[in-house]
């Protein structure tokens, strides 16, 4: 069975960060209660504009501390941490869309805690997961696109024996391993690299944890990695 692995090379950019992992088994994510996801999304971005409360967006600290971490490593030209991109949709008053039950779900625990959080498919990993710098090679086909658009060399990728699933950490997710309606069993990631909201960060993870089960069924593990814990098997 795939493990989880967070790889020696990230630690040694981010000593401190904090990997918090949530493995859903066996949910049904087919749901078409649209009106139940879209409620659960306004009430969220209300609550994110507590995170906006300066009036330059980039100086705001839940933005800000991933802008920092995005300099360690080599990046493609204007990505940005996934919060940021919610965040100023929220600030530009541009209400973010259902997808489907679990991105709709992890989509809100993002905007309520102003943490990034991502999610994958796991029955299409190829091989074990990892959290690493890549070697450059990877191919990558990114959501809504049909062309390779492999990462740069050392930059911090989320990847399988197949290729990078999510590139700049969590900037950007590939078509390959996306949720969707279908997705039985899922791989969910929150990601604090701001040591002072250790608590929010937990807070986070249980009510995504606890979330799940109560609209899609199923049976979740959660598991947090830092540089002392660094990797899982993901079924038992």
């Amino acid at each position: 069975m795939s493990r989880f692995i967070v790889e020696d090379d990230f630690w040694s950019l981010f000593p401190h960060a904090k990997i918090g992992i949530v493995i859903c088994q066996g949910i049904d994510n087919s749901s078409r209660d649209v009106e139940k996801y879209e409620k659960l999304l306004r009430e969220a971005e209300k609550e994110a504009h507590k995170f906006l409360r300066l009036e330059e967006f980039s100086s705001n600290p839940v933005i800000s501390v991933w802008r920092e971490a995005f300099q360690k490593f080599k990046t493609k030209k204007g990505a940005r941490c996934s919060i940021e991109a919610l965040l100023k949709r929220v600030k530009n008053g541009n209400p973010i869309g259902t997808i489907n039950p679990l991105v709709d779900i992890y989509n809100s625990i993002s905007l309520r805690y102003g943490f990034p959080c991502g999610g994958e498919d796991i029955d299409t990993f190829v091989g074990d997961i990892r959290l690493t710098q890549a070697n450059g090679s990877e191919p990558f086909l990114p959501l809504g696109s049909n062309e390779n658009a492999s990462p740069y060399e050392g930059e911090i990728v989320y990847k399988d024996d197949e290729g990078a699933i999510c590139r700049c950490w969590n900037w950007r997710e590939a078509q390959r391993t996306m949720l969707t309606e279908n997705t039985k069993n899922a791989f969910l990631c929150i990601e604090l690299v701001d040591e002072t909201r250790i608590d929010e960060f937990h807070m986070a993870l249980k009510e995504l944890s606890d979330l799940v089960p109560l609209h899609l069924g199923g049976k979740v593990k959660l598991e947090v990695f830092d540089i002392n814990h660094k990797e899982m098997t993901i079924f038992d």
